[in-house]
């Protein structure tokens, strides 16, 4: 496993996300990215925490930041729990876990994985900007949005 940390190329990936696009880190060179992890969908927690950063979605994207949201679900609950909620942005199935072990994002639970609640900031370079371990559900969306606009800012 990696170690991730500021400053240090983030770890690169490939997953299909709910409307079965594939999604590759390193389409988003040249651009922010803010990638979370969530344990699962339509759960209390990852619902208030999705919902808040598809609240914030517009904004980021005046920003010219790319979203993604990634949790172990597979592609079909991530289809039901988007078209419920009306995401704006795709939230990616990392059925293995292999995307969250590599950001150290993985939980194991004897045979069952689900991802951390975990956020990065990835720089357009593709480098870690910044971390977020075990974060809050609510408020989560804006938090990262006003992080990111200071990051961006250079403070």
């Amino acid at each position: 496993m990696s170690v991730v940390e500021i400053g240090k190329p983030a770890p690169r990936f490939e997953l299909y996300d709910q409307s079965e696009n594939l999604y590759r880190l390193s389409d988003c060179l040249g651009r922010w990215v803010v990638l979370f992890f969530y344990p699962k969908d339509n759960t209390p927690g990852c619902t208030a925490e999705v919902c808040d950063f598809n609240y914030e979605y517009d904004g980021l994207q005046t920003l010219q930041v790319e979203l993604l949201g990634i949790s172990t679900d597979s592609r079909q609950s991530h289809q039901k729990f988007a078209e419920k909620h009306q995401l704006k942005f795709p939230i990616l199935s990392d059925r293995e876990g292999r995307v969250a072990l590599a950001y150290g994002s993985l939980f194991r639970l004897g045979p069952f994985k689900v991802a951390k609640r975990d956020s990065f900031i990835i720089n357009p370079q593709g480098d870690i900007a910044a971390i977020y371990r075990s974060v809050k559900a609510k408020g989560h969306g804006r938090f990262m949005y006003e992080e990111l606009q200071k990051i961006m800012a250079g403070g």
